[in-house]
C-alpha cells in the first residue's frame, strides 16, 4: 500500500504501533507491515516517532512538488552493500562494456513504445496508417541505434540521445492523435505541464522514479553514478538511466485513463500557463497506478507484480556489477 498525503496540514504521527494519519476532516490508522512507501505532496507534518517507525520497517517517505517530482527522500541507512557495488559501478559506466548496456536499454525502451502504438490500431484499420508510418520512423532509429558503434559512452551519447529524442517524438505525436480530443497535445512538456495528458504522465513519472531510486538504492546501487545520464550535478543521473525499461508501464496507465475518460478538466489547476494534477485527479491516477503495478505479469521469465520486477531488475543489476569485476579481475 502506498500513503499518499495530500491534503494541507496532515499530520502524520504514531499510535498503537501504527501510522497515525490526521487531517481537518479525516483520521485514519495503517498497520506498517502494509505500507510500502509514503508520499508526502502537500505541505504536512511527521513526527520523528513515525519516521522511526518508517526506518524500522523499510518503508520509503518521499516529498515531491505540486508537479510530482520528487526532491527529498528519507530511507534507512543500512540498505545496500553500497561501498562494494558503487566502486564498480563507477568502473563499469566508464567501461566499453557500458556501452552495449546501454545500447540494450534504448532499444528495449523502443520496443516498448512501438508494442504500445501497435496496441491503439482500431479494427477498422482507421489508425493503421498513421500508426504504421510512426513506427517505421522508430525502427529506422532503432536501427542506427543497434548499429552504431563506439568503445565508450561519450563517443555514441549524443548520437543515441538524439534518435532516442526523435523517436520519442514520433512516438508521443502518434498517442496524441490517438487520444479523445480533450487529451490530445502539442508535444511532450515537462516540467511545467502545458496539458492535461503531460501533466498526469510527469505526475506518473514522478512515481515511478521514486520507485525505481528506492530499489536500486535497496540493491546498494548509487542513483548518482550515472552512466548514458551522467553530467548533470546532484541528480539522481542513474535512475534516469534505469527507469527506461519501465516508463512504458507508466504510459500505458495514463493512456488508459485518458482512453476510459475518467479524468476531466476540472480534476486540474491552471497557473500561469502551467497544467497542474488537483487532489481529485491525483488520487484516481494514484490508485490506478498502484493497481497495475500490483499486478502479476510474466517479465523476464518470472510471474510477479510490476513492483516486484523492479526490485528484481535492480538487484540482477547490483549481481552482474559483482561478477561483471570479478571477471574483469581474473
Amino acid at each position: 500500500m502506498q500513503l499518499v498525503i495530500d491534503k494541507y496540514g496532515t499530520e502524520i504521527c504514531v499510535k498503537d504501533d501504527m501510522f497515525h494519519i490526521k487531517a481537518e476532516d479525516e483520521s485514519r490508522m495503517f498497520a506498517a507491515d502494509k505500507v510500502d512507501s509514503i508520499l508526502v505532496t502537500k505541505t504536512a507534518a511527521i513526527t520523528t516517532s513515525a519516521i522511526k517507525l518508517a526506518v524500522e520497517n523499510g518503508i520509503e517517505v518521499i516529498f515531491m512538488d505540486r508537479g510530482g517530482v520528487p526532491y527529498a527522500r528519507l530511507w534507512s541507512n543500512k540498505f545496500g552493500s553500497i561501498t562494494t557495488i558503487r566502486r564498480r559501478q563507477l568502473e563499469f559506466s566508464r567501461s566499453a562494456a557500458a556501452v552495449g548496456w546501454i545500447k540494450k536499454l534504448v532499444l528495449r525502451k523502443l520496443d516498448n513504445q512501438l508494442a504500445l502504438l501497435f496496441s491503439l490500431q482500431k479494427a477498422d484499420g482507421s489508425t493503421n496508417e498513421l500508426i504504421n508510418k510512426t513506427t517505421d520512423r522508430i525502427e529506422g532509429y532503432r536501427k542506427k541505434i543497434r548499429t552504431v558503434k563506439g568503445s565508450s559512452i561519450p563517443e555514441i551519447s549524443s548520437s543515441i540521445r538524439g534518435w532516442e529524442g526523435s523517436a520519442s517524438r514520433w512516438y508521443f505525436s502518434c498517442i496524441s492523435s490517438n487520444l479523445p480530443s480533450q487529451y490530445s497535445f502539442e508535444g511532450r512538456s515537462q516540467h511545467p505541464a502545458s496539458d492535461m495528458f503531460n501533466s498526469m504522465l510527469n505526475y506518473a513519472y514522478g512515481i515511478l522514479y521514486h520507485r525505481v531510486e528506492g530499489a536500486l538504492i535497496k540493491a546498494g546501487i548509487d542513483p548518482y553514478i550515472g552512466i548514458m545520464h551522467r553530467d548533470e550535478y546532484n541528480r539522481p543521473v542513474f535512475t534516469y538511466d534505469f527507469i527506461e525499461n519501465f516508463r512504458i508501464w507508466a504510459d500505458f496507465v495514463v493512456l488508459n485513463l485518458c482512453m476510459q475518460e475518467v479524468i476531466f478538466r476540472e480534476f486540474f489547476v491552471i497557473d500561469h500557463g502551467t497544467c497542474y494534477l488537483d487532489t481529485p485527479g491525483k488520487r484516481i491516477l494514484v490508485n490506478a497506478f498502484n493497481d497495475y503495478f500490483a499486478e502479476v505479469v510474466l517479465y523476464n521469465n518470472l510471474e510477479r507484480s510490476r513492483n516486484t520486477h523492479i526490485d528484481l531488475a535492480a538487484q540482477d543489476f547490483a549481481s552482474f556489477l559483482l561478477k561483471w569485476k570479478f571477471e574483469g579481475e581474473s
